[in-house]
């Protein structure tokens, strides 16, 4: 309280200040006050009536603290007491002291805690307020983004809480100004590398507010590095067995990843998927598992889901659930699913990851059918999963976790599906195991309504898309009891159904009865071939219900309309128009399409067409299946225009599928032609192949042969010469002539060589000639040589042409040659065959003089471009030495500019000089002297040269 009187000034003794008035004393004192140490101390002050006095500092101290963050930057002290003020105010604690009390005394009345609530929004919307005065000026956040480099805790760690703070209450705003803050983002992610844990932490926090609902940013924050960092940071805490700040990195990981698929392809192309397979290890003894390391392990398990969750693209989550699969993380996953003392909740979670790891992936499907629990004798996953899901007994989320793991396996898994159906086959079932199948059949007929409908959906899942499957359930049999005898699946389907069970068991039969005979008319036959069935829908359509039993009635007319649509008339009592009529006569159509309106308009239709996870508050609402409610938006439209539709319109349907089935007879038989005849032109290409191989294996031979009769020659020759030394006179004549014709050749080829000298020099002259224009022209010459390129190329063009000409005269006469081969052949008659031979024969030689006149071509070409080359590079020296003398030239104008300036400024100098003399010959005049002219002194000396020469003349 003295401190007080001494900011007071002139209190009187015993008189207590107000809190407005000491506040708005120490505001003026801030911002008055010269001396440094007096602003820390009111500051100070300021700080500790922050929390008791919110508002009033909050409305008169804010601008001041705010100039205390721009100009006294150098004092950390008081920077951190200014921070902690600004955070005060925003950010009240009484929240979290309020939470500590609930915990303490959670049990309190209505009436004490209507007034706390209260309390707390009025305390939020004052935050909210002063929130927004802070980011009115976008300045204060990019100042408070620079206190974030101070390396001082006690301004560091400030600067971080009231940022937090402010995007707590303010988040999308402070979000905008830190995205278009230079350098904004990667001065916060500075903080996960500070040593100090207390601000590694609050940075954590600080991200996590940061990144909510912002791309942009999360993109940001993911190419700064922030996965590996994240990482790290697991795995030093001890991954799920770290504590809360394991949670917060979770936290942030999940930000950035989710609904983000760029940000979730540089996880994947990063190799962190990998790096999370350490954080699933668990031991033998998994009782005692603390609070935290079920939340760390919960967010982990939803870190994954994340990566393969069925909003991805498609091709995005394929090659991440084949990474989890190869890096062993779906293996690890199984292990979890078949421990024992795991956690339920973790357990439910470990199934739903499991279930997305697998949709859809052919591979992991595979490895999970293959999975076998560690029990005596082994069980597959799949079994022990589905006893879990027919036995009301177990926890309810735990039951739909296990329905969406069988629905993901049996997704696009037609073996799968296959597999299941099989174990329901009576060639297949083995009285000493359970299966799957028998699993399936006793949830369908079981008294618990839940294990009904779950039953049901599983059931229908395998037979979603799957003719096969649907064809072979037909033949599933049913003992119902002793004495009687057993009756098809499908009846004892429509048996309980006519029983009046409860809506939701109703309900899952219906849905599966609709999957099983759509797309499928042996199975609506069997299904219409009860007597019973149609009169049953009929009156359940007809009848006026409660709204309990308003969508047992839409299904019942999708089920109908069902057996319209995929009617094959192949009974005479109920084909499609006579259905059509007793829809008429019976419920009406337009009360008909009523009724089959009331399966999309139900309140749980849309929410379960959401998602493919079933997702229930209670088990009252497991009414509606993610692909059933497919299977619906698909059929409503066509049942409704199949019922409206005249017998006459049907006749013309038909008439059109028949023709479209006709044009699709005559594509395929013209498909079938067109690969038999792309068959035959394979064989004949591959045959020309091998004439080819062996025409060139033959000419090689020719040359090969060709080469050493010339060896032998040579070799002949020599040894004529020796035996001519050795034999003396009598063959002298004979050496003498050889010599003789050696002389000869050797004379003539000197005289090749004199000519092709002298035609050398005679060009190496027109080149120096053509140097020299080039020279004395420039360009000119330049574009001459550019002109004679052009001649050239059209030159080298013609010859092209020719070439090309003379390619395709070979390749014609190549396919005649072939084609009297295969007439040859065909022929019998040996005149037809003579005169084929000598065409054959023309064709040939005709083939080697082409052949000849191609290599002169081509030679000629070879020629030419040789010249060319020559003409470009004498181009280029030409252009050389012009670019020299350019050089030159522009040196002689540079030296002539340099003298003509050196001119100018010699006569500017005479020119000064000139009126300097002027001026000083004034002054003379002026002081009484008598000065000449020039221009006098130039006439007396004239005058004294001609007086000069008179006196001459006079003596001579």
């Amino acid at each position: 309280m003295n401190f007080f009187r001494g900011v007071m000034g002139g209190q009187q003794a015993g008189a207590q200040p107000s809190g407005v008035e000491t506040i708005q004393k120490l505001c003026d004192r801030v911002a008055s006050s010269t001396l440094l140490e007096d602003r820390r101390d009111a500051v100070r002050a300021l700080k500790s009536l922050s929390k008791k006095y919110r508002m009033e500092v909050g409305t008169q101290a804010m601008d001041h603290l705010i100039r205390i963050l721009q100009t006294d930057s150098s004092d950390s002290e008081i920077l951190g007491y200014a921070l902690d003020t600004l955070y005060n105010i925003i950010c009240s604690d009484e929240e979290e002291e309020q939470d500590d009390s609930e915990d303490a005394a959670p049990v309190k009345s209505k009436s004490v805690a209507a007034p706390e609530d209260a309390q707390r929004r009025q305390e939020d919307d004052i935050g909210a307020q002063f929130t927004e005065r802070f980011i009115q000026e976008t300045d204060n956040v990019t100042l408070l983004l620079t206190l974030l480099e101070e390396f001082d805790f006690h301004v560091r760690w400030p600067a971080v809480k009231l940022l937090t703070a402010l995007l707590k209450s303010q988040c999308a705003q402070v979000q905008g100004i830190i995205l278009v803050s230079p350098m904004g983002v990667s001065r916060l992610m500075d903080l996960l590398a500070d040593s100090r844990e207390v601000i590694r932490n609050d940075g954590l926090l600080l991200l996590q507010q940061l990144t909510k609902g912002n791309a942009a940013i999360q993109k940001i924050v993911a190419f700064e590095n922030a996965f590996e960092r994240l990482l790290d940071i697991i795995t030093e805490e001890g991954t799920s067995d770290g504590g809360i700040v394991v949670e917060d990195c979770l936290l942030l990981l999940l930000n950035l990843l989710k609904n983000n698929s760029s940000n979730q392809n540089f996880f994947k192309e990063g190799s962190y998927i990998q790096r999370m397979k350490p954080w699933f290890e668990v031991g033998d003894d998994n009782s005692g598992w603390s609070a935290q390391k079920v939340t760390n392990l919960h967010l982990m398990l939803q870190l994954v889901r994340v990566m393969v969750s069925p909003v991805n693209s498609p091709g995005a989550t394929a090659s991440c659930q084949k990474a989890m699969f190869q890096c062993g993380l779906l293996q690890q996953l199984c292990t979890i699913l078949m421990a024992t003392g795991v956690p339920a909740d973790i357990l439910t979670e470990t199934i739903n990851t499991v279930s997305e790891v697998i949709r859809g992936s052919q591979v992991n499907q595979d490895y999970f059918a293959s999975v076998n629990a560690p029990s005596n004798p082994p069980r597959p996953a799949i079994v022990v999963l589905l006893m879990s899901m027919v036995n009301e007994r177990q926890p309810f989320v735990l039951r739909c976790a296990v329905l969406y793991c069988f629905q993901c396996f049996l997704y696009k898994n037609q073996k799968g599906q296959g597999e299941i159906v099989a174990t329901l086959l009576p060639s297949t079932i083995d009285a000493n195991s359970i299966s799957a199948g028998q699993l399936l059949c006793g949830g369908l007929f079981s008294a618990d309504s839940l294990s009904n409908w779950c039953a049901a959906v599983a059931l229908g899942h395998a037979l979603q898309d799957n003719l096969t499957q649907k064809e072979q359930l037909l033949r599933v049999q049913l003992a119902t009891s002793l004495g009687k005898p057993p009756v098809s699946l499908l009846q004892q389907c429509t048996n309980i159904l006519s029983q009046g069970s409860k809506v939701q068991t109703r309900v899952g039969l219906l849905m599966l009865l609709c999957t099983w005979i759509s797309n499928c008319p042996i199975a609506v036959t069997h299904f219409l071939h009860n007597q019973e069935n149609v009169p049953f829908l009929t009156a359940q359509i007809s009848e006026n219900l409660g709204e309990d039993e308003r969508l047992v009635q839409g299904l019942c007319a999708l089920l109908l309309g069902i057996c319209i649509y995929y009617n094959d008339n192949s009974l005479e009592n109920y084909t499609k128009e006579k259905l059509k009529q007793l829809i008429e006569k019976r419920i009406g159509k337009e009360n008909f399409v009523e009724k089959l309106g009331f399966i999309t308009k139900h309140e749980l239709y849309s929410r379960a067409a959401q998602k493919p996870q079933p997702a229930f508050s209670t088990p009252e609402h497991m009414l509606f299946d993610h692909e059933f409610t497919k299977l619906v938006k698909e059929l409503e439209g066509v049942i409704t225009k199949a019922v409206h539709k005249s017998s006459e319109e049907e006749k013309k349907e038909e008439e059109v599928k028949k023709t479209l089935e006709q044009h699709d007879s005559i594509v395929t038989q013209y498909k079938e032609l067109i690969r038999e005849q792309d068959a035959q032109i394979n064989e004949l290409k591959e045959q020309v192949t091998s004439l080819t191989s062996q025409k060139d294996q033959m000419q090689s031979a020719i040359t090969q042969q060709l080469s050493q009769i010339q060896q032998h020659k040579d070799q002949y020759n020599i040894l004529k010469l020796k035996l001519g030394k050795d034999s003396g006179q009598s063959d002298g004549g004979q050496v003498n002539g050889l010599q003789l014709e050696e002389l000869t050749l050797l004379r003539e080829e000197l005289e090749e060589l004199r000519r092709q000298h002298t035609l050398l020099n005679s060009q190496l002259a027109e080149k120096d000639t053509l140097i020299s224009s080039l020279k004395a022209e420039g360009v000119q010459s330049t574009e001459g040589s550019a002109a004679e390129n052009a001649e050239l190329l059209k030159e080298l063009e013609s010859l092209r042409v020719q070439v090309k000409t003379q390619a395709a005269e070979i390749s014609q006469l190549q396919r005649d040659r072939q084609e009297l081969q295969s007439r040859t052949e065909a022929t019998a008659a040996v005149s037809a065959g003579d005169g084929d031979a000598a065409k054959v024969t023309e064709l040939e030689n005709r083939l080697s003089a082409q052949t000849t006149e191609t290599h002169r071509l081509q030679e000629e070409v070879r020629t030419l471009m040789q010249s060319r080359a020559q003409m470009e590079k004498d181009l280029a020296a030409s252009t050389s030495t012009t670019a020299i003398l350019q050089t030159e030239k522009s040196k002689l104008q540079q030296e002539v500019s340099e003298s003509k300036k050196e001119q100018d400024d010699l006569l500017m100098l005479l020119a000064d000089q000139d009126q300097k003399i002027l001026s000083l010959k004034q002054r003379l005049k002026d002081l009484g002297e008598t000065i000449e002219d020039e221009d006098d002194l130039d006439a007396r000396d004239q005058f004294d040269e001609d007086d000069d020469d008179e006196e001459e003349d006079d003596d001579e």
